[in-house]
């Protein structure tokens, strides 16, 4: 799926890449738990009701890009429960955990415009994006 069209209609809906905005929109719970040393976060569907769980002992900056990461679970994906596994890295991921990366990076980049000189690392840092998802800039 072209995640380029799903992200236009959300902001033209509801004019904000706020994921977390975008999740009480959509009508996304958002829990912050203890998940443990491995787990980072993951999307649940209960009854019809549907959660989004960041481990609670992260950064802002990592809370903000994976619960763009899970909403894009949650849109993309929406039969699937899935975790994301902190393996130290982000170059071994499957199909689901690319496309959910890709569509954060491009959620909390979308109209964010590279200044004269500056490298994707920059233009990560100026907007609160761990360097770690860089390779995920479309």
């Amino acid at each position: 799926m072209d995640i380029n069209p799903l992200i236009r209609r959300l902001l033209r809906k509801y004019k904000t890449n706020c994921p977390f905005e975008l999740a009480g929109a959509l009508n996304k719970e958002i829990w912050y738990r203890d998940l443990g040393e491995n787990t980072r976060s993951m999307f649940r569907k209960t009854l019809r009701r549907k959660y989004i769980v960041i481990h609670s002992g992260l950064s802002e900056e990592w809370q903000r890009v994976i619960c763009a990461h899970e909403l894009a679970h949650a849109l993309l994906h929406p039969g699937i429960s899935r975790f994301w596994i902190d393996e130290h890295t982000f170059f071994r991921v499957g199909k689901y955990e690319r496309e959910a990366n890709q569509f954060a990076v491009r959620l909390l980049t979308v109209n964010v415009f590279f200044e004269p000189g500056e490298s994707i690392s920059d233009l990560f840092l100026r907007n609160n994006i761990p360097n770690e998802l860089s390779e995920f800039y479309i």
